[in-house]
Order: C-alpha cells, then structure tokens, then sequence
C-alpha cells in the first residue's frame, strides 16, 4: 500500500511539473505571439506611386525586424478616417495642407511626420499648346478642395491668366481672383474625377497630379505647364498621429522611407513625375 501511495504521488507530482511546464510553454508562446504582433506597422494608402513607395520601404524595414502591412484604399477619405480611428499606425498618400484640412474638419490629431517626394504638377490640355491660344470664356477645371484649389490658382497666377488678391499665395479661393482678363470659367471638380474632365467638351484646362493623369495616358512632359515654384509643404508626406507620432514603430517606419533604396526607387522610377524630398 504504501509503494502505492508513493507511486501516485510520484505520479501526481510529475503531472503537476508537467502542467506547470505547459503553462510556462504557452506563457512563452503567448509573448512571443505578442512580440510579433507589436513588429507589425500598417500603412494606409491608396494609389502608384505612394503604394509603390509603401512596398520598396516594407523590404528594408524587415531587415530591423518590422513587418510593413500596406492597407490600400480606393479614395482620399478613407486613409486618414483610418489612422484617426487608429485602424492603421500611419498613412502615406497626401500633403501636409490636405492633412491639416482634414484635421479642422474632423477634429482629427493628426501629424506630418517626414516629406517623401514633391510631385510635379501642372494643368494639361486637349486643344491647346500655347497659353496664348486659350479662348474667351474658356472652362478651366481645378480641384474642389480647398488646399488643392489654391496651388492650382497659384499656377494661374503666376502664368498671368488671373491675379490673385496680393498676399494669398497658395491659399487663395475664387473669392481671391481680382482680374480674369479672360472670363475663364472655373469648374470645381473632385481630385479623383479630374483626369475625365480633361475629354470634356469646351474645357481647355485640366489641373492634376502625375498619378491622376497617368489614368488617361498623360504625364508631366504633356503639361501645358508645370508648376514653376515649388512649395514643400506640398510635398507628399509620411502621416502619423500626434499619440503615436514619437512610437518605436513611427520611427521605425520613417528610417524605411527615406532609406537610400527608396530614394533610388524614386529617381530611377518615377524621375518624370516627382522629385524625392528627403
């Protein structure tokens, strides 16, 4: 009897080891498993070439050990509700003016944290090749929101088809046009939509981005004009929030974008629609 108990003591006793064991296993497991997640930065964006750019950093952050998720979006709403609701760690698809539009309007927190590139923009035309040749009462068709619809009338202004009220450079609105010399007829349309406004009837100028116009076969070199004066704050920016802004991961993210692989990727790539910023 008594090699009895012992034998089952003996017995529970490992079983007792054993269960610690696997409790310790799963503990280690569990940490790990939480290690990995917290290597994980997801990136929202939404087109080439941000997305592009997103990739070639996603390589050279794995070498520090981070895993870059990219988180493509179909619109320009999408990727900042995202990082405001902290669905994603970071975004990569506007500049800071547009960023800072969406913080007023939606009380969001959120922060530029490095400039990537500076693309070159320009109004384009189907009918023309001279700015001379323009038309009396000609359609013009510029981006409806506020921070784009003042780089695009900036342009207009320094190719003197209008003069803005002195002062309000890259921020003026309709409202701020003195002279239209021309009567040119402006047309308010969706950053997205602009490229099919290029074909439409009576419209003689089309302002957009490469990565817009690129939809209709168009780039930079097809311009009727480019941008002569380059604002950096248009620069195409790395965005955070202001809680995480100064995060592991933020910085992880930032070493990855302006990495000399990118910067290559940039000039070699994509030398006719941008020029790297960093």
């Amino acid at each position: 009897m008594k090699k009895l108990g012992l034998s089952i003591g003996l017995l529970g006793l490992l079983i007792g080891f054993a269960a610690c064991g696997n409790k310790a296993e799963e503990k280690k497991e569990a940490t790990n498993s939480k290690a990995k997640e917290e290597k994980v930065i997801k990136v929202a964006s939404q087109t080439t070439p941000m997305t592009d750019v997103v990739e070639v950093a996603a390589k050279e952050a794995k070498k520090d050990g981070w895993k870059v998720e990219l988180v493509q979006v179909t619109d320009n709403i999408q990727y900042n509700e995202l990082l405001k609701n902290k669905e994603v760690d970071a975004n990569f698809a506007q500049h800071e003016p547009y960023m800072q539009k969406f913080n007023q309007e939606k009380k969001g927190n959120l922060v530029a944290i490095q400039k990537i590139y500076n693309a070159k923009v320009g109004f384009y035309s189907k009918d023309y090749k001279d700015i001379k040749e323009i038309p009396e009462g000609a359609k013009v068709a510029i981006p409806n929101d506020v921070s784009n619809e003042g780089r695009a009338l900036a342009m207009l202004n320094d190719q003197g088809l209008i003069t803005l009220k002195e002062g309000v450079g890259f921020e003026g609105t309709l409202k701020d046009i003195e002279t239209n010399d021309k009567n040119l007829e402006f047309m308010s349309v969706d950053l997205l939509n602009l490229a099919e406004a290029y074909n439409e009837k009576e419209v003689a100028l089309v302002y957009n981005y490469p990565t817009y116009i690129a939809k209709i076969g168009l780039k930079p070199a097809d311009a009727l004009f480019l941008e002569n004066t380059v604002d950096e704050r248009f620069a195409i920016s790395l965005v955070a929030r202001e809680d995480n802004q100064d995060s592991e991961e933020i910085k992880a993210l930032k070493k990855a974008m302006t990495s000399q692989a990118v910067k290559e990727f940039l000039e070699k790539e994509h030398s006719d629609t941008l020029v790297p910023a960093f």
